[in-house]
C-alpha cells in the first residue's frame, strides 16, 4: 500500500506519518513550504497541491489519498476555510479521475454544529463557523464524488486532540508555549463544557489504523467515546507534564458555538482497532 499524505509537515500529519512509516507503510509525504518535522522514511515532497497540473502522476500514484492539509484549523472563521474549498475539491476529484483508490479524508467534529450528546455518523449536520462549513461540504462533495467513481470513502472525524507539542494552536499547545516562556498564568474559559479529548498518540494509531484497512468506511469517529470536562482534562495535563503554570479561570468567555457536552460514538473506531489487534 501506498499512502499519500498531504499536510505531512503538520501538527497532526507529523504524527500520522511517523505511525504508518512505523507500521511498514509505504508513505509519500506531501508538504507546502517546510519539512523539518516529517519523518525521513517517508518520500518527502514538498509542493503547492493546488498548482499541479496532474497531481496524482507527479505525487507517486498513490493507492490511497490520506488528505489532511488545510489551512487556520484553529481560527474557525478564517475566510480561507470558504476560500479554499473549491482547491481542495478539485485535488480531490484530480486524484479520483487519474486513478486513487480510496480517499480519506481529515474531518472535524465542528461539522455537527451545536450539539449535545454522541455524535453517530448519522448525526445531522448544522456547522456554525466557516471551519466547519467548509469541511462539512468537503465531505459532502468528497463521498459523492467517490460513490459515482467506485472509490472508497473514509471521513476521519476528529475530536479534541491533546498533545505537549509547543508547535500548534490547540490550548495544550498554547499552555506548553506558555511553560517554556515561563509564564505562571494561563487565562483560561471556565473550563465547565465537556468534550472528547484524545491522545496525540491515540489520535496517529488510530487514523493510521483506519487507513490501513478497507473494511470499515464511511464517517469514522477518531476518538476517545465519553466525554471529560474542559478544566479537568487541562488540570490533568498541566499535572501529566509536571507544569508549574495556573490556570486564570474565567478570563476568557466561552465560546456561544461550542457544544456543552459532547463526544464521538467509538463503534467504528473500537472495531478497527480490534481487527487490527487480530492481524497482528
Amino acid at each position: 500500500m501506498k499512502v499519500l499524505v498531504t499536510g505531512a509537515n503538520g501538527y497532526l500529519g507529523t504524527g500520522v506519518v511517523k505511525q504508518l512509516c512505523d507500521d511498514g507503510v509505504d508513505v509519500i509525504a506531501a508538504c507546502h513550504s517546510r519539512t523539518d518535522n516529517v519523518d525521513k522514511r517517508a518520500e518527502i515532497r514538498q509542493c503547492d497541491l493546488f498548482s499541479l497540473e496532474d497531481p496524482f502522476f507527479e505525487l507517486g500514484e498513490p493507492d490511497v489519498l490520506l488528505h489532511m492539509a488545510w489551512r487556520n484549523g484553529f481560527v474557525h472563521n478564517a475566510p480561507s476555510h470558504i476560500d479554499d474549498l473549491p482547491k481542495h475539491y478539485a485535488f480531490i476529484k484530480r486524484m479520483i479521475d487519474d486513478g486513487v483508490k480510496k480517499v480519506s479524508g481529515m474531518g472535524s467534529m465542528h461539522e455537527i454544529g451545536f450539539f449535545e450528546g454522541s455524535i453517530k455518523e448519522e448525526t445531522p449536520t448544522h456547522p456554525e463557523s466557516l471551519y466547519g462549513i467548509a469541511k462539512d461540504a468537503l465531505r459532502n462533495t468528497t463521498k459523492l464524488l467517490c460513490k459515482n467513481s467506485g472509490v472508497i470513502f473514509q471521513w476521519l472525524r476528529g475530536y479534541y486532540i491533546v498533545g505537549n507539542s509547543e508547535h500548534g494552536c490547540s490550548i495544550f499547545s498554547k499552555i506548553t508555549q506558555a511553560e517554556k516562556e515561563g509564564e505562571w498564568h494561563f487565562p483560561f474559559t471556565t473550563g465547565i463544557n465537556q468534550w472528547d479529548f484524545i491522545d496525540y498518540a491515540d489520535f496517529a494509531k488510530q487514523v493510521a489504523a483506519t487507513v490501513e484497512q478497507n473494511e470499515v468506511n464511511g464517517v469514522i469517529n477518531i476518538c476517545h467515546g465519553r466525554p471529560e470536562k474542559l478544566a479537568d482534562r487541562v488540570e490533568r495535563f498541566i499535572e501529566e507534564n509536571e507544569y508549574r503554570i495556573k490556570l486564570d479561570y474565567g478570563k476568557f468567555p466561552d465560546r456561544s458555538y461550542d457544544s456543552k457536552a459532547v463526544w464521538g460514538d467509538d463503534t467504528k473506531i473500537r472495531q478497527i482497532m480490534k481487527n487490527r489487534v487480530k492481524s497482528h
